[in-house]
Formats: C-alpha cells, sequence, structure tokens
C-alpha cells in the first residue's frame, strides 16, 4: 500500500492548495518564481474545479491544467491532484434538483456555496465518478503527480427524500427488521412504535425532543454515505494509479465523522488546523488534533493539508498572526509527526468569500511580511526534513476517544449542557500536554496492551467489547485513569442498569452511583485538596481507596476521587493546576517520565525519533536546561547544557 513517504523522498512536502484558475496565466509563471523563492515542493490542484473542469454536463476542458501539470513539473513542484467533487457545476444543481441536500426544516441548499451535493444521491455520485474517471485516465501517469486528495473536508448532512431512503435501507442493514429497530431505538417511549421501514425518515423539525437512538442512527449514517462518496472516487484513482497515495482532508475534531474508520481508508491521513491566534491555548488545541491525527496514522507520519499564513476570515474578529507564530506552529506540526506542512492558500484571493483569508502570498505581495516568513520556512523545512521524515514519536500514554460515544452524548435530553465533550477531552490533553508527556489516542475497542497509561476523560456510551477491553488491559497491568460520566450507556444508548455498567463499578471499587449532580456555569464544587468543576457524583466506595473526598454542601464526605489498584475514577473535572498533578503523578507511578523533568512554563518538549524539539509558546524569552551535547539542525550551532529560545522560538537538537 503507498504511503506518504512516498510523496515526500525524504523531504517535508511544504505548499498548498493552488487556484491558478482564479488569475490569469501570466500569474502562474509569476507564482513558480515565487514558489521556488519559497522552497515550496508541493500543491494541491482543482480542488474548487469542477465547474472549470466540467463547464456543461460532459463537456471537458483540460486544457488550462495540462499547461498547469506540465509547469508544475518543469519547475520541481509536485502535485497532490483533487478530485473537484465537493462543490459542483452550478447546471448540476439546476439540472437535477435532486442533487441539492436539504436541511432538518426541508430547506435546500442551493449553489452559490461549496459542499452542496447530497451524499446520497445517485446522480450526484454518478457525475462525481464520472469526472474522477477522467482525471485518473488523463493524469494517472502524469510525472507532477505525487497524490490523490479526495473531494475537500467532507462535511454535509442531507435530511432529503433520497437520503431519507438510503437511510432506510441503511438501518435494514443494521437491524434486518423493525422489531430490532423498534427494540434497539426504545420506540415504546412517546408511541413511536413502527409497523414497516416505509414509515421511518431521517430526524427532521420535531415538535420536542427528538427519540436519541435515532439521532444517534442518523450520524453514524450520514458519516457512513460520506464515506461511501470517498471509497466510490479512491477506488477509480487507485485502479489507474496503484502505487500514488491518496488521501481526504479532515476537520480538526468535527462532529460528523468517525475518523477512525476514515482513517483505515486512507493510505495518508491529513488534517486541517486553524487554531486562534489570540486564543492563549491555541498551541495545546492544535497539540491535540496533532496527537489524534498521528494516531489515526497508527503513529506514522501525517499530513497538515491545510493552516493559515495569517488571519482566517470566518471568526467574529480575525487576528492575523504575530511574527514568529506561524513558523512555531508549522514546526511544533512536525514535532509532533507530519511529514508535510500545507496551508491554504498559495496566493490571497481577491474575490470570492474567502477573499480575506490569508494565503502564503498575501496581498501584500512578496515584500509583505508573510511572505517572508514563509520564505524562512521553507528554508528551514528544507534544512531538516532528511533528518526528521519518517521518523516516529514514542507514545506511552492513550487518550481514548469515540466518535459514537460524543454522538449520543450530545443528546438534546442530557442532564447539563455545560459537559461539552470536546471541552472535556480537551481539558484532560491540556494536563498531559501541560505536563509535557507524550499523548497519543485510542479507540476504546483498540489494543491497548502497549500503552503504560491510557486515560479515559469521558465515554458516556461503551460497548461489551470496549468495556471488556478496558478490565483486561487493567487485570493486565495497565494503569487507567477514567473521568466521570463514562459507561453509562450501550451502543444503543440504553442506559445501563445502575447508571454505569455493573463490570466498570466492580472496577473502580463502586457499589452504588446514587445521583448525577452536574454544576451550574461557573460553579465549582470543594474536594480535598482541589476544586472540581462541570459535575459531581454521588457515589458509595466499595473495596476501594477513597484519595479525596467532597468537602461541604450535599455530597459532603462522599468519594470525589477513587483508586482500586491501577484504576482510578474522577467523579468531577479537577481544575487544571490539579488535574495536571494528579495525572503527572499517576504517570511517573506508571512509570511515564516527561520529555525533560524542568522547563519553563509555556516550552513544549517533543521527542521525534532522535531529535528533541523545543517550542516556546510563551511571551518572554527563556533558557531551558537540556543535558548533555546537541547541534541544533536551525542554527547549525553546537549546544551544551543549555539552549536560550526567543518569543515563538523554536530549537531542533540532534544528538
Amino acid at each position: 500500500m503507498p504511503q506518504l513517504g512516498d510523496a515526500t523522498r525524504g523531504r517535508i512536502l511544504f505548499g498548498g492548495d493552488y487556484n491558478p484558475e482564479q488569475w490569469p496565466e501570466e500569474t502562474w509563471h509569476e507564482d513558480v518564481r515565487l514558489m521556488k523563492e519559497a522552497g515550496v515542493n508541493s500543491v494541491t490542484l482543482g480542488v474548487f474545479s469542477w465547474a472549470k473542469l466540467e463547464p456543461r454536463p460532459g463537456v471537458r476542458e483540460f486544457g488550462w491544467l495540462d499547461r498547469l501539470m506540465d509547469l508544475m513539473h518543469e519547475n520541481g513542484v509536485g502535485v497532490v491532484l483533487a478530485t473537484p467533487t465537493s462543490a459542483p457545476p452550478p447546471w448540476m444543481g439546476r439540472l437535477h434538483p435532486e442533487t441539492l441536500p436539504r436541511d432538518e426544516d426541508g430547506r435546500t441548499e442551493w449553489w452559490g456555496s461549496r459542499q452542496h451535493f447530497s451524499h446520497s444521491s445517485a446522480t450526484y455520485r454518478r457525475y462525481a465518478a464520472a469526472i474522477t474517471e477522467d482525471l485518473a485516465a488523463r493524469y494517472g501517469g502524469h510525472p507532477a503527480l505525487t497524490m490523490w486528495h479526495i473531494n475537500n473536508e467532507y462535511c454535509t448532512f442531507d435530511y432529503g427524500d433520497e437520503a431519507a431512503a438510503t437511510f432506510r435501507r441503511w438501518l435494514q442493514d443494521r437491524y434486518e427488521t423493525v422489531e430490532a429497530l423498534n427494540k434497539a431505538w426504545g420506540t415504546a417511549f412517546w408511541s413511536q412504535g413502527y409497523d414497516g421501514w416505509h414509515e421511518i425518515l431521517p430526524p427532521r423539525h420535531a415538535h420536542y425532543m427528538k427519540n436519541p437512538t435515532h439521532v444517534l442512527d442518523f450520524r453514524r449514517f450520514t458519516s457512513d454515505m460520506l464515506l461511501e462518496c470517498y471509497l466510490a472516487e479512491r477506488d477509480i484513482v487507485r485502479r489507474h494509479t496503484p502505487d500514488i497515495p491518496v488521501t481526504s482532508n479532515f476537520m480538526p475534531m468535527w462532529v460528523g465523522q468517525d475518523a477512525w474508520r476514515w482513517a483505515a481508508e486512507e493510505d495518508v491521513v491529513s488534517v486541517d488546523i486553524y487554531p486562534d491566534p489570540r486564543d492563549p491555548l491555541g498551541a495545546q488545541s492544535a497539540a491535540l488534533v496533532q496527537d489524534m491525527t498521528r494516531s489515526q496514522a497508527a503513529g506514522g507520519p501525517w499530513m497538515l493539508m491545510e493552516q493559515a499564513a495569517g488571519p482566517v476570515n470566518w471568526r467574529g474578529v480575525n487576528h492575523p498572526k504575530p511574527r514568529g507564530l506561524n513558523r512555531l506552529w508549522s514546526l511544533q506540526a512536525v514535532a509532533r509527526g507530519a511529514d508535510a506542512v500545507c496551508y491554504f492558500q498559495w496566493r490571497q484571493s481577491r474575490q470570492g468569500a474567502e477573499k480575506f483569508h490569508s494565503g502564503m502570498v498575501s496581498h501584500a505581495g512578496e515584500r509583505g511580511r508573510t511572505f517572508q516568513e514563509i520564505r524562512q520556512l521553507g528554508a528551514e523545512l528544507a534544512q531538516i526534513g532528511s533528518e526528521v521524515t519518517d521518523s516516529r514519536i514514542v507514545q506511552d500514554i492513550a487518550i481514548l476517544h469515540d466518535w459514537n460515544s460524543w454522538w449520543a452524548g450530545a443528546q438534546d435530553g442530557r442532564l447539563s449542557s455545560e459537559v461539552d465533550y470536546p471541552q472535556v477531552l480537551r481539558a484532560w490533553h491540556r494536563a498531559l500536554w501541560e505536563a509535557n508527556l507524550t499523548t497519543g489516542f485510542a479507540h476504546p475497542e483498540h489494543d491497548l496492551s502497549a500503552y503504560r497509561l491510557v486515560v479515559v476523560p469521558q465515554l458516556y456510551l461503551l460497548t461489551d467489547a470496549a468495556i471488556d477491553n478496558l478490565i483486561a488491559y487493567v487485570r493486565g497491568g495497565g494503569t487507567l485513569v477514567c473521568g466521570f460520566l463514562t459507561g453509562v450507556a450501550d451502543e444503543d444508548d440504553r442506559v445501563r442498569p445502575g447508571g454505569m455498567d455493573e463490570r466498570l463499578r466492580e472496577l473502580f471499587g463502586i457499589r452504588t452511583l446514587h445521583e448525577w449532580w452536574p454544576l451550574d456555569a461557573g460553579d465549582t464544587v470543594e474536594c480535598e485538596g482541589f476544586r472540581g468543576t462541570l459535575w459531581s457524583e454521588e457515589i458509595e466506595a466499595e473495596d476501594a481507596v477513597t484519595e479525596a473526598v467532597y468537602k461541604g454542601g450535599e455530597l459532603d464526605g462522599l468519594p470525589a476521587v477513587l483508586r482500586k489498584g491501577n484504576a482510578r475514577y474522577l467523579s468531577t473535572l479537577p481544575e487544571p493546576p490539579a488535574l495536571r498533578a494528579l495525572l503527572a503523578d499517576v504517570a511517573d507511578c506508571a512509570g511515564v517520565r516527561p520529555v525533560l523533568d524542568a522547563i519553563p512554563a509555556g516550552v513544549e518538549a517533543v521527542r521525534r525519533g532522535e531529535l528533541l524539539f523545543l517550542l516556546n509558546h510563551g511571551r518572554d524569552e527563556v533558557t531551558v536546561e537540556v543535558p548533555g551535547t546537541h547541534r541544533d539542525l536551525l542554527t547549525g550551532r553546537p549546544v551544551t547544557g543549555s539552549v536560550r529560545l526567543e518569543r515563538h522560538g523554536v530549537a531542533v537538537l540532534a544528538p
């Protein structure tokens, strides 16, 4: 199977989405000159070019793309060639309105933007396959081609009639009988029992709360249908070019795709990352996505498909990146396993909805600060590429994450809208990141035996197989730390007897979970040695050590943190310093040490292979003590004992 290394060939891929169809042809040669200056060795072509390639049904205009492919090859720039199927031409919606998706209120999403396709439309799929077939046949043997990029940021929901019919077929495959579906969905509640498949619709607009398992299955269905679209196009290009890797870019922590399933079908796992430059935890948010993407790539190299060289245009206020921040965050991605650092987009658009979204070449042109920083970064990536590509990161800690649990836990009728699953996940990852403990992610049914420490921030829904897997991990000597509201429901979102699976209660030493006590926004609960946030629980322990109790209030004296053997249960979310200290202590007991023992606040340390990356996310210049003698690959200078990092400074140390 082809891999990212087949495209990188010992280099870090550096470049971005290139949309030359927006510019006169004479600009293309200017672009190539600037690409060479910046060290760009890869561009993605054709992402939004369907109307240009097929201006009328069945008509092909490939001449402009022929010239571009040749131009890129002549100048040593590889091409990640996209199928343009995320933005169908206007004629498709006009001639085939059934290809347009509908929202849950029945409103049509018309052409005039992007992603205006129904994943279930047979007509859309036919046209998408045809343009993909012709692209693969024409360019599969072109020497510029290094990778295929299928569609772009799959994210479409559809509640229309064709999607409804496809949803019913999907449900028949899953449940086989209506009786089994009624049981799984609990349709005895509110007189929702179905007498036949024909009665079932997507979870469209309703008077009050919808059936949560109905909604859960529709999310599963949507992810599967989008995956079918990807696989159909992937299989076409793979048939023509079996040795060329294929990818499709994930949005970071997007709720609509089960990315574990998707990643298993990709040769290269790629992601788009857009932290807010004004967010003091922007680097941690990026690190979480980087760690998750690396884990989806089975620990191997991954591709940063999109980031911004400057401001984006879709936040309420869109701030530019201060000097050095683009370099810092790009090298952070490399430190955490990326072998490709790319952007949206090469040249900032002058028209259209994203003309205020930055490009590698901004409106200020080649003299602008943005491009000058891109030139520096390109040179540095070329400098370190041969030493870093294909190397791996040792991760002894896994955070468990599952989209099915996220979907189920987000239901309308939950106990607290203040408990936001991504927020909880970020809190636990932040604690490990600030402790400089390198972390990966895993699905709860994955083999966990290689990890010294497994943490479960929150998995509301757990299958029997996942629960058995956790128990086997602990019995095998692994250390487990689990957060609140875990193991509450089975795969049908059916609450397990006792409010938590009895096997988990036995694992953690919980005799009875009497009540959940969610906290109001901004409230905290006093515990022994720390304050808890978001949540608390009234639990009764049995055969467990109470490591911390609640102090005061209704839960006074009851367990807040329990330990039974190697398994701990936190019935609240400790404030950040307390959670960091707790997890660092547990990791130490499990034999997991931080990358460096003592480093200044705001400095991130990551080992990738033999290299030590030091990244200063703080506002001040700092000195980092580094035992031994190293060579900084970015400066070429020897480093003995310590290294000085300016604001947004980076060192890449080789032994």
